[in-house]
């Protein structure tokens, strides 16, 4: 069986790597995205904002995961094109083995800055 803190741990590599057929099989249909630069709904309204801020993404740096239950919290640096390193919150509540909410927050400010340019 696949826990929560897996799932997550999965989530992230496959966002790293581009590879959004892993990330397809991870998230529920009717995920619920809510974060710093926007909400989505669904699961392709998701993929497109993880493809989205892929674009720019580097890598990914956690730092720390805590896991209760169905509910893990990634602590990480958001390393971006051009911007300064990102520390960032991720909530995910994992059902039935698929990401079903996503909560994310950081400051954007420096990301913002650069796409400006």
């Amino acid at each position: 069986m696949t826990t929560p803190t897996q799932i997550s741990e999965t989530y992230f590599s496959a966002w790293q790597a581009g590879d959004f057929d892993t990330l397809r099989g991870l998230l529920a249909d009717d995920v619920d995205f809510v974060g710093t630069l926007g909400r989505a709904t669904g699961v392709e309204d998701c993929l497109a904002g993880l493809r989205g801020l892929g674009r720019i993404l580097e890598r990914i740096e956690v730092h720390a995961r805590v896991a209760n239950g169905t509910d893990v919290i990634t602590w990480f640096d958001l390393h971006t094109v051009g911007a300064p390193p990102t520390p960032t919150a991720n909530w995910t509540h994992v059902e039935n083995g698929r990401i079903t909410r996503i909560r994310v927050t950081f400051d954007p400010r420096g990301i913002l800055a650069t796409s400006q340019r």
